[in-house]
C-alpha cells in the first residue's frame, strides 16, 4: 500500500487536495472497487466520482479503510434545487458509506433549469453542518460563477472543467485565479487525441516519457488538479509516474501554442440541454 507522495493544492478554505487523482467516469460499477484499490496502491491520493456515474458504491468499498483518500462526488442536474440537493447528497453518502465527503460539486450549471443558485445554497448548508469539507462546482462559466458568488457571498473552492493542451481555457482560469478558485481538469488527455501531436512527441522523447505523461505533467506544472481515468493497470501506472521530471519554461511555452479556440471535445455548458 502506497501513500500519496505527489503535490497538493491548498484550497481557499484551507483543505489540501492532491493534484493527481483518479477519475471513474464510465468505469463499470462492478469493476470500480478493484480499479480504485489498485490506483490507491500505486499512490493516487484522490478519487473523483459522481452520482450519475453509478459507481459510488464501488468507490466507497475501495476507500472504506482509507480515510486519507480525498473523495469527490457530484450533484446531478435532475437533483438540482435546495431540498432536492440535500436529498441527493444523503443518497450519495449512503452509497459511499461515509458520513462526510471531502469535496461536493454541482456537476453542471444546467442553466435552462435555473436551479444552480438554490443548489449552491444547499451545498453551503452542508458545509456549515460539517457534512462536506469543501464545496465547489463543475462546468461553470464566468457568468455562472459570478452569479453564485454575488447571490451567496460563498466562492467555490474548485471548478472542474474540460481542460487539456488543445483547450486551455485561459479566460476562465484567469477568473479562477482572481477569485482563489482551484481549477480541476476533466478530459485532461483530450480523449486521446493529443498522443500523436508532434510537439508533445518531441518533448516526450526528450524526457524518456510518453505523450500522455507529458500532458499530465503539463497539468501539474500549470497548477491544475488532474483526474485521468483508466481501468488498465499499465495505464494507471503510466498516468501516475509523473513526479521524477518537470517541464521547463520553453516546453511549457511550446505547449501553450497548441491551444485551439475550438478545441472543446465535450458538451458546452452554456448550451448543454441536460
Amino acid at each position: 500500500m502506497a501513500d500519496y507522495k505527489g503535490p497538493t493544492i491548498r484550497l481557499h478554505d484551507g483543505a489540501d487536495m492532491p493534484q493527481l487523482g483518479l477519475g471513474v467516469w464510465q468505469t463499470p460499477s462492478e469493476e470500480t472497487a478493484e480499479v480504485v484499490r489498485t490506483a490507491i496502491d500505486m499512490g493516487y491520493g484522490a478519487v473523483d466520482t459522481a452520482s450519475i456515474y453509478g459507481n459510488e458504491e464501488g468507490v466507497g468499498a475501495a476507500v472504506a479503510d482509507r480515510p486519507d483518500i480525498f473523495v469527490t462526488t457530484k450533484l446531478w442536474n435532475a437533483d438540482q434545487g435546495y431540498d432536492a440537493a440535500l436529498r441527493a447528497f444523503d443518497a450519495s453518502i449512503a452509497r459511499l458509506g461515509r458520513d462526510t465527503v471531502d469535496l461536493y460539486l454541482i456537476h453542471w450549471p444546467s442553466p435552462h433549469r435555473d436551479l444552480y443558485v438554490p443548489s449552491w445554497k444547499a451545498l453551503i448548508r452542508l458545509k456549515q453542518e460539517g457534512r462536506v469539507r469543501s464545496i465547489g462546482v463543475s462546468n461553470f462559466g464566468v457568468d455562472h460563477l459570478q452569479r453564485i458568488i454575488d447571490e451567496t457571498g460563498e466562492v467555490p473552492t474548485v471548478n472542474q472543467i474540460e481542460l487539456h493542451p488543445r483547450f486551455q481555457q485561459r479566460e476562465l482560469r484567469a477568473f479562477h485565479a482572481a477569485h482563489g478558485i482551484a481549477t480541476e481538469s476533466w478530459s485532461p488527455l483530450g480523449k486521446g487525441t493529443l498522443f500523436d501531436d508532434p510537439v508533445l512527441g518531441a518533448i516526450a522523447r526528450r524526457h524518456g516519457k510518453t505523450s500522455a505523461q507529458i500532458v499530465l505533467r503539463w497539468h501539474i506544472d500549470s497548477g491544475l488538479i488532474v483526474i485521468p481515468k483508466s481501468t488498465r493497470v499499465e495505464r494507471l501506472h503510466e498516468n501516475s509516474d509523473l513526479f521524477d521530471f518537470a517541464l521547463d519554461a520553453g516546453e511549457m511555452a511550446q505547449i501553450a501554442r497548441i491551444d485551439l479556440i475550438d478545441g472543446r471535445g465535450g458538451p458546452d455548458p452554456l448550451s448543454a440541454g441536460f
